[in-house]
């Protein structure tokens, strides 16, 4: 496999990673993706992104409720 697919893998295990503390880590065998080529593996992480953008906008909203106007 080379580098660049290995850097994508690391950089998806390193999003799945960032979303709560205390789940444990996300490990990913590399030999699972290997058969994805690059492209494929940029679609995930661009998909990844996108679902931690609805995440952070759906807290947004969540805690808009309990913002106190004057």
């Amino acid at each position: 496999m080379n580098s660049s697919k290995t850097e994508l893998i690391h950089d998806i295990e390193t999003l799945l990673n960032s979303y709560d503390d205390n789940i444990p880590s996300t490990e990913i065998n590399p030999a699972l993706l290997e058969f994805m080529d690059e492209e494929t593996l940029k679609s995930i992480i661009g998909s990844l992104l996108r679902q931690k953008e609805t995440v952070n906008e759906d807290s947004i909203e969540w805690l808009e409720q309990f913002k106190k106007y004057d």
